[in-house]
């Protein structure tokens, strides 16, 4: 997964200051994110969206987020929002390990 991050990360980044990340919640594997209208199993796992979150933060070239399709009607025991909370904040720098 960091191969698969890192190379659009760093094309991303070459010559602008700023990025804008638009992460679509249901990208990830519908047991981990039920909470979500479009469910696709196996999605990005929790460590792997995590991981896509932490190496964008350490590009230090993120200016805004979207987490978009959290639909927490859909969602068990708030699970979804709570990883979506979670993986805004490893966009911001905070690391899960």
């Amino acid at each position: 997964m960091a191969t698969v991050i890192e190379k659009p990360v760093e094309m991303v980044t070459d010559g602008t200051d700023h990025v804008h990340v638009s992460f679509d919640i249901d990208s990830v594997d519908p047991q981990v994110a039920p909470g979500t209208g479009t469910r696709k199993i196996g999605g990005l796992t929790y460590r792997e969206a995590h991981l896509a979150m932490e190496i964008i933060a350490e590009s230090r070239r993120l200016c805004s987020m979207e987490m978009v399709e959290v639909n927490p009607i859909l969602g068990v025991q708030n699970q979804t929002t709570e990883l979506a909370v979670g993986l805004i904040a490893s966009a911001l720098r905070k690391r899960i390990l």
